[in-house]
């Protein structure tokens, strides 16, 4: 039981760093309404990281009192040359750099730099997922472990099923408690991948929106600046629509051994991975298709690994 308290702090932590150091900045103009690329239908961000090479977008931007021009181009971006706030030095630049020099060397061997900058968010997705696999892991194997223990936290389910007084909770508490100390099983641990996620996404999106060599180009005849929702809104709405299904479909799949495993938690801890599956797919229409991109490969990462583990349970 005291594992939730820590849990806890340490996301407050995460959140904190997100929400209180180095934010993306909506570009307003002098009537404070946002600036908007009207190609793409989306906001542009005042504090980019390097230099657009869109003509009309350069314009927006020296229109509404950026200059640009003294910003370096984006193949010649350095992460670590201004202090911008713990959250965007540590994580948002050295991101954003890693997907622009990716989209680099892929552009060396003919890519051209749509494709070049879709599948660099793609790798540096698979990068980060192969370092935190041994975290992610251990997650998955607590899962594992969950079905195994599946029939006793039914039977207890059953066992107190009518004794609703505060004594006979407090039993059903520790009886539930032996049964997870007898398994070497931590119930917070499981939902663990899921609250990775949460800082991941939000670097990723903050790197997507101040760097204009991803948010400027087209992957598969997707523009990764626009959102879902203004992609079915144009004439190529089938491909965003396309687009938004596989998202919903990747999302369910990655989610769907975390719920189908989470029978034995109580309801709380149940409703709050429904609460986060709801979330995703609801924010995916207003949120840059670059981003998409890297769900949609962070979820298909977890999928396999789903499937790794369980066939290494199935060996043994």
């Amino acid at each position: 039981m005291k594992k939730k308290p820590q849990v806890a702090k340490i996301l407050i932590l995460v959140l904190s760093l997100v929400m209180l150091t180095g934010c993306t900045r909506t570009l307003t103009d002098s009537d404070k309404k946002a600036v908007k690329n009207e190609e793409t239908g989306r906001a542009l961000t005042e504090n980019v990281l390097c230099r657009p090479t869109d003509s009309s977008v350069t314009n927006l931007y020296k229109e509404n009192g950026v200059d640009t021009d003294k910003l370096p181009k984006c193949e010649n971006f350095k992460p670590f040359d201004k202090y911008e706030g713990l959250w965007t030095t540590i994580f948002v630049k050295p991101l954003a750099w890693i997907i622009i020099n990716i989209g680099i060397l892929l552009g060396k061997i003919g890519m051209g730099k749509g494709i070049a900058n879709g599948l660099a968010i793609i790798l540096s997705c698979l990068i980060i997922r192969l370092i935190l696999y041994p975290l992610t892991q251990k997650t998955a194997m607590q899962s594992e472990k969950m079905k195994e223990v599946q029939p006793q936290m039914e039977k207890l389910e059953k066992k107190y099923k009518n004794k609703t007084s505060e004594e006979d909770q407090r039993m059903k508490a520790e009886e539930m408690m032996m049964i997870y100390k007898k398994y070497q099983i931590n119930p917070i641990s499981s939902c663990l991948l899921s609250f990775v996620q949460i800082p991941l996404l939000f670097a990723y999106l903050e790197a997507i929106n101040r760097t204009p060599v991803i948010f400027e180009n087209t992957f598969l005849k997707l523009d990764m600046g626009t959102t879902i929702f203004h992609g079915i809104m144009s004439n190529s709405w089938y491909l965003y629509l396309l687009f938004f299904l596989i998202i919903l479909g990747t999302t369910y799949l990655s989610f769907r051994k975390t719920l189908k495993d989470q029978t034995a938690l109580n309801a709380q801890m149940k409703g709050t991975i429904y609460f986060m599956l709801a979330m995703v797919v609801v924010a995916s229409f207003s949120l840059p298709v670059a981003l998409g991109i890297y769900w949609i490969a962070s979820s298909l990462f977890t999928v396999m690994q789903n499937l790794i583990v369980e066939r290494r349970k199935a060996k043994k």
